[in-house]
């Protein structure tokens, strides 16, 4: 396994903008080196598939000692790479830093299960005790003068005599994260750039811990007269979860959007509703020890100063040099044209669900906790679409099918079960399959899926690789994996979703499935550009609603039968429906996680700057943002999508736009020249290729916003 720091610190929520280089290696870790200590984090990988994790013989006992000794041979790695005596090359300086820190890289994959599915109080305390001595590492890596004279020696050649592309791509892209990482500073700010790192690491680490307290902490007990309105799918759920909790006969409705999302749309007990919609919104916001606004004060204020220092006048500037937008101005144009029309939606359903609760005669003036209930039943007025008949044809099992059909069809992948046991899972509920090519049968990698919510796995919906694909050293299989957040069905039940949670099913798929296409030589070229890496899964959704996928899979949990013609198309009839909510809760957190990185982070206060720039916004006082600051760990927790949540957008302009590609071909979804130019373009190439290249080459033109607002049922913007 080849360890590229950039992709699996950030995989892993650390938050740190790591760089390669190298540093002198500390006494006691040099010894750990020395005295070839065995670690079972740290073994390489054997068995069948190219080698696998050993997932069934991980301890957290052994993780402070494998990344000691980790980070020390990874330092050591570098050092030998800075210090070779020959003039810097491709080969001897780019490509020998593609081959570093392979030991660390494996203590890192099972480190990121422990953080991410299996938390526990000494996971999080070790944690703490680990971020900032990876962030001492990525900035003796990165401040490293004589391993960057080399890379910009390499880089500077390449100017002169261009190499291959992926080798050019490769070049910029390291060039690049030394000299956005404080490579070219003196040595004073230097020293003070990697300070503010350390304390940013520790920082992200207390805020991404603080949101799991909260999310285990608050739980709401219902008691069997509570139930009224609630489907018998989530009252079996929820009156398991409450046993695995030790309250035998009450019924729990977890701090989760699995949990929440469902009892805020169908309770009928409005208390209820505003109880269970505060907890969840009000996560790192309560006023104690587990209250992240102070947190963010420091993270703004850190950041700030950091970029300062290599002459940005803010984090948003400095972070979007090399993305798709280039700049905040081209990301803040995108979402202020949709803005407009989507809270003017929202006006309008809003009033359509004030006109059902006065027919209803409930007496109440719409509230954020009554948006998805009264939704619903304009849903079912509207259009006579009742969600919960829907989710009787959407059993989680004929879902996965349904993946496997469409990764045959666009991919000619074949997914095959493993058999329990022939491969090492972290838990009892991750399964594994086998992907070959279905025509030449060619081992592809392996695709593990962990469907449920437990104690200490955070919430939501991801995809992770546990290794990339790479052909520069010898061929490696991918291994990929996509975790959910599924209430665990009643023994013997079917495990039945919502519409919107297939959806989301079928995008971390996405990511799958781009892991799993990847054909590049290096293995840092598996990483991506922010606002890209989320089209290819958002694409993927589309399938969902093909009647290649309906007529196949989505068949009643009970009776088997094919869901009817008829629901269907009230489904396609209600596509645009409530996307006034779905777009703003969304572009309400991209443009606070832009606008707050914008301004002047000198005495901000978090509440207060939110409560203010959504009142500037027009933001309807009847939703929410998707992830209120206090809890949006996508920006806070990391940086991965600090000043990049917008990215979604960005990428849904290109998944529109792709996806009337394959309305327009004679195939549709399923045409074979479309889908070979998807493959070949689109997702094959990771990062080996400028994205705004890529879509030119799979579409003959850049996208247009045009397709976006179609979808959204939006009026098109008139061409000036």
């Amino acid at each position: 396994m080849k360890f590229k720091q950039r992709i699996l610190i950030s995989a892993l929520g650390l938050g740190l903008v790591m760089s390669l280089g190298t540093a002198p290696v500390f006494a006691k870790q040099q010894a750990a080196v020395e005295q070839q200590i065995e670690n079972p984090l740290l073994a390489e990988w054997t068995g069948p598939y190219g080698g696998v994790p050993a997932f069934d013989k991980m301890d957290i006992k052994d993780a402070r000692q494998a990344f000691e000794i980790g980070i020390a041979e990874n330092l050591a790695d570098y050092e030998k790479i800075a210090n070779n005596p020959a003039p810097a090359t491709f080969e001897n300086t780019i490509v020998a830093m593609e081959s570093t820190g392979e030991k660390l890289g494996r203590a890192f994959t099972y480190f990121g299960i422990w953080s991410s599915n299996m938390s526990s109080p000494e996971v999080r305390k070790l944690q703490m005790e680990l971020s900032p001595k990876f962030s001492e590492m990525s900035s003796k890596i990165s401040q490293n003068k004589k391993l960057f004279a080399r890379v910009k020696k390499v880089y500077q050649d390449s100017l002169k005599t261009p190499l291959d592309p992926d080798q050019q791509r490769l070049v910029l892209n390291t060039y690049e994260g030394f000299a956005m990482n404080g490579a070219d500073l003196s040595p004073e700010k230097q020293k003070r750039y990697a300070e503010i790192a350390k304390e940013l690491s520790g920082l992200y680490t207390q805020f991404s811990n603080n949101v799991l307290h909260d999310e285990e902490g608050y739980v709401t007990f219902l008691t069997q007269d509570q139930l009224s309105g609630l489907p018998e799918s989530f009252v079996k759920a929820a009156a398991k979860s409450a046993a695995d909790k030790g309250k035998e006969g009450m019924y729990a409705v977890t701090n989760t959007r699995s949990s929440m999302d469902p009892f805020l749309t169908f309770s009928d007990e409005r208390e209820l509703r505003k109880k269970v919609w505060t907890n969840y919104y009000s996560r790192g916001d309560n006023g104690d020890e587990y209250d992240n606004n102070e947190l963010i004060a420091k993270i703004l204020k850190l950041r700030k100063e950091r970029v300062g220092l290599l002459g940005h006048k803010n984090y948003a500037e400095w972070r979007l040099q090399n993305r798709m937008a280039k700049n905040p101005e081209n990301a803040m144009k995108l979402m202020e044209a949709v803005w407009p029309a989507a809270i003017a939606r929202v006006k309008e359903e809003v009033a359509d669900m004030q006109t059902v609760a006065d027919e209803l005669k409930h007496g109440i003036t719409i509230e954020p906790w009554d948006y998805r209930y009264y939704a619903e039943k304009v849903r079912k007025k509207k259009y006579d679409l009742d969600s919960n008949e829907v989710k009787q044809y959407l059993q989680l099992d004929n879902l996965t099918e349904a993946m496997f059909y469409v990764a045959g069809e666009l991919f000619n992948f074949k997914f095959t079960a493993i058999e329990k046991g022939k491969v090492p899972v972290f838990h009892e509920d991750v399964n594994v399959w086998e992907v070959t090519d279905k025509t030449s049968g060619a081992h592809i990698g392996l695709w593990y899926l962990d469907p449920f919510a437990r104690q200490g796995k955070r919430s939501g919906a991801w995809a992770t690789s546990y290794r990339s694909h790479e052909t520069y050293n010898g061929k490696q299989t991918v291994l990929s994996s996509n975790n959910s957040n599924f209430i665990k069905p009643a023994p013997g039940e079917a495990l039945l979703v919502s519409w919107d949670d297939a959806n989301t099913f079928f995008h971390e798929f996405g990511h799958a499935l781009h892991a799993l296409a990847s054909n590049v030589r290096y293995p840092s070229l598996n990483g991506g550009v922010r606002d890209y890496t989320e089209f290819q899964s958002q694409l993927l959704e589309r399938w969902l609603s093909t009647d290649e996928v309906i007529n196949k899979y989505l068949k009643h949990s009970k009776t088997g039968e094919v869901i009817p013609k008829s629901l269907i198309e009230k489904i396609k009839k209600a596509s645009t429906f409530n996307q006034g909510f779905a777009t703003t809760e969304y572009l309400a957190s991209a443009l606070i996680d832009m606008k707050i990185h914008l301004a002047d982070p000198e005495g901000l206060d978090p509440d207060r700057f939110e409560r203010e720039t959504l009142a500037a916004l027009g933001m309807p006082k009847e939703l929410v943002m998707r992830h209120r600051t206090p809890h949006f760990g996508h920006v806070f927790s990391g940086e991965g999508y600090a000043t990049a949540y917008y990215g979604y957008m960005w990428a849904d302009v290109l998944t529109s736009d792709a996806a009337e590609a394959f309305k327009e071909a004679p195939g549709g979804f399923y045409d074979k020249a479309v889908a070979a130019k998807l493959v070949k373009y689109l997702f094959a190439p990771r990062n080996a290729m400028d994205p705004a290249e890529a879509y030119r080459k799979f579409r003959g033109r850049d996208a247009s916003i045009d397709a976006l607002m179609r979808d959204r049922g939006f009026p098109v913007p008139e061409k000036k």
